[in-house]
Parts: C-alpha cells; structure tokens; sequence
C-alpha cells in the first residue's frame, strides 16, 4: 500500500513550516472572510500590514482577534514605507508592541506600481539584522540584489513574480531561476499570483514556498479558492521531490516504434 507522502518542513529563522503556503491578510470582504481562508489554507504563516496593527484595541474590528498566534507565526509587514527609516521605525515599534521579531521588509516608494526601492530595502535590512531580527525583504527579481541581503544575514528573500496585486503568475521566471540557483537561504515567491497554477509553478521552478493574498481575498470564495492554492502547492512540492520530467524539443515515443510479433509469428 502506498504510504502518504511527508512534505520536507522549511526552516525560516529556526523555525519549522510544514505548509509552503504564506498568506496575506489585506483586501477580504471582512475579518470573518480572513480566518475562513486562513483555515482553509493550511498556512502557518501569516503576514499583517504593521500600520492595520492595533495592540489596544480588543473589538470585532481589530484584526488580531481573527489570528491565532498559537496556531500562526505572525509576520508583520513594513507595507506603505517609503524609505528604510520608515521601514525600521515600523519593525521597532512592532517588537516594542510584543510582536515576535520576525519582519517582512517592504519598502515601495512609489504608489502606482509599489515596486521594492532595492537600496533602501538593503540599507534596512542590514539595521534590522543587526538589531536582532528575523528578516524576510520583498524584492524585485534582481539575483545580485538577493545576494547582497544574503550575505547581510537576511533569513530568506521573496522576490516578485509580478508587481503586487496584478494576478498576471511568474512573469519574472528566468531571474527567479537564478536566485533560487544561487540561494543560500529559502526563497519565497511573493506578489503577482493570481492562480492555484501559478503558485505551483513557482514551487515546480524550484522556489521553497509562495507568498498568497489578492488572488485569495478577492475571490467570490475566499475558503474555496484558499483550499485550491493548499492543494495546488502541496502537488507541486511532490512532484517536485518526485522527479519532474525534462523537457524536449521533439517528440518522444511512450511506446516502442517498431512492433514485436515473435511471439505470435511462432
């Protein structure tokens, strides 16, 4: 009988993730619709906007009522800095509030595109590794620039696989090939996942975990479509394991081209 295959657990910051699914907590119809997908999902890390963070506030309207931090490894993100003084401002005063020190690093300067400022991101993340933080920096698919953060000391990198929010899947592809060949820590694919299918093929690319919010919470299902990245991700990390097919430029026979009739000519 075939056993159930074990997903290999991902290390991030000395702690162990079975699912190699992340998710988002921005843009669902209500806290409700969050915990529901949450549930769905799987996941067991969570990333929260830092500035949607009220510590002081115990109503139904405060989004940490919704996320257990038992069950959860709560990621508080940098969202809506512009610079990296804003951005170690908001991880310092999470860590005050009683936040864990881990911190998704994000730095977007400019509102239209909110496309990572690389220099900046940089300048933060070696302040806030030196200041005793867990740091997960949202990047461009630039491999030189995830190399810099490697060597400051940054826990794992999520490079882009299109600008946040546009749901058009792994549009950065050839560049994330190259970070996830050079990676000395995990790569996690954050940004531009629209479908179940593109989070599979970031896993099958070889990224060690995904990065999923817009295309969940906006779905007319969150719960439903959560599962469906749950699943479309753990076939993707099998497969994976499993030995994935190469490629060709021509046709292969599956079966063999000339027929064997020895047996029935005797």
């Amino acid at each position: 009988m075939l056993k159930e295959p074990v997903i290999k657990e991902l290390i991030i910051g000395g702690r162990k993730f079975s699912s190699r699914l992340f998710m988002g907590t921005g843009k669902f119809s209500s806290n409700e619709a969050m915990r529901g997908a949450l549930e769905a999902s799987g996941a067991q890390m969570v990333t929260v906007a830092l500035k949607r963070l009220d510590f002081s506030n115990n109503s139904n309207s405060n989004i940490l009522n919704y996320i257990d931090t038992e069950r959860y490894t709560l990621l508080p993100n940098t969202a809506g800095a512009k610079n990296s003084e804003q951005a170690v401002r908001l991880a310092r005063l999470a860590r005050v509030a009683g936040c864990e020190p881990f911190v998704k690093l994000e730095v977007t300067p400019e509102p239209r595109y909110l496309l990572p400022d690389p220099v900046e991101t940089l300048k933060a993340a070696e302040i806030l590794v030196k200041d005793g933080f867990v740091v997960l920096p949202y990047i461009n698919a630039d491999p030189v620039l995830a190399k810099r953060l490697q060597e400051v000391g940054v826990a794992a990198v999520m490079p882009l696989g299109a600008p946040i929010g546009t749901n058009q899947g792994v549009m950065t592809k050839d560049q994330l090939a190259i970070i996830i060949e050079q990676a000395q820590v995990p790569v996690v694919v954050d940004a531009g996942l629209g479908a179940p299918s593109h989070a599979a093929q970031a896993i099958e690319l070889g990224a060690d975990a995904v990065l999923i919010n817009t295309a969940i919470a906006t779905a007319g299902k969150p719960d439903v479509m959560a599962r469906a990245f749950k699943l479309a991700v753990e076939a993707a990390v099998l497969a994976r394991e499993a030995g994935l097919a190469e490629t060709s430029q021509f046709a292969r026979a599956t079966s063999p081209t000339e027929y064997q009739l020895t047996a029935f000519l005797k």
